[in-house]
């Protein structure tokens, strides 16, 4: 009994000693949480611009498909997709820091979320046009027999039913846009990777292992975030 006392007393002393070491010596917490916000910071800003994007390339190309208009940005947007979807996002990132932005003194949090967000919307684009092709076409019939404008079928008609269509997969898309985000660290960006890799490179493993806990924080929080709105537009249709 005394010999597990013992053991249980000198274990929680080594616990004590490393947690200090880790993250209360020198303000070493502080790096990390400041870590973590910028990770947020990125991952928010880059999902909002990567919606934005895939939207209006989705709304181009549809359009296109449709009607044959907009020949010329049908084409750019054609490209866009080639290129973003054909290269790794890492090298994007690379070459809009050193290359595109390399003349100019800019905050690399802004060239992280550029980035970020300029990859994801390709593939959020055909999220969302994948979306809009499936909607049968029967129900833009009926909005025009009812004196519709083509402008409210796609939103009072159309978009409600993509939203449906496209949550999973549009889901899935921004899970693995936050976990993207880590690569950030390859331009020096000071996000929770970067400051764990830092630390670590002192003998420090705490932080590595505190930086999984935060993804796996943040991505279940994520997810069930998203199944919560997936359950919702459910019942609302």
């Amino acid at each position: 009994m005394n010999a597990a006392l013992n053991y249980l007393r000198s274990s929680w002393a080594d616990f004590s000693e490393s947690f200090y070491i880790n993250f209360i010596k020198d303000d070493r917490w502080h790096y990390l949480s400041d870590g973590f916000l910028v990770t947020i910071e990125v991952a928010f800003c880059a999902v909002l611009v990567g919606v934005l994007v895939g939207f209006t390339v989705a709304v181009i190309r549809s359009t296109h498909d449709k009607t044959g208009k907009l020949r010329l940005l049908d084409f750019l947007c054609r490209v866009y997709l080639t290129v973003i979807r054909g290269t790794p996002v890492v090298v994007q990132l690379l070459i809009i820091y050193f290359v595109i932005f390399g003349s100019v003194n800019i905050s690399k949090v802004l060239v992280a979320i550029v980035a970020f967000g300029v990859n994801s919307g390709a593939y959020v684009a055909e999220i969302i046009r994948g979306g809009i092709e499936a909607v049968p076409k029967g129900q833009t019939e009926a909005g025009q027999v009812l004196g519709m404008t083509k402008t409210q079928i796609f939103f009072k008609v159309t978009l409600l039913q993509v939203v449906k269509r496209i949550l999973p997969p549009m889901g899935n898309e921004i899970i693995t846009l936050v976990k993207d985000t880590s690569l950030a660290n390859t331009i020096a960006n000071k996000e929770i990777i970067m400051m764990a890799k830092e630390y670590s490179a002192k003998g420090l493993i705490w932080p590595l292992f505190s930086t999984a806990i935060f993804f796996l924080v943040f991505v279940g929080a994520l997810t069930l975030l998203l199944n919560w709105a997936e359950r919702s537009e459910e019942r609302r249709v």
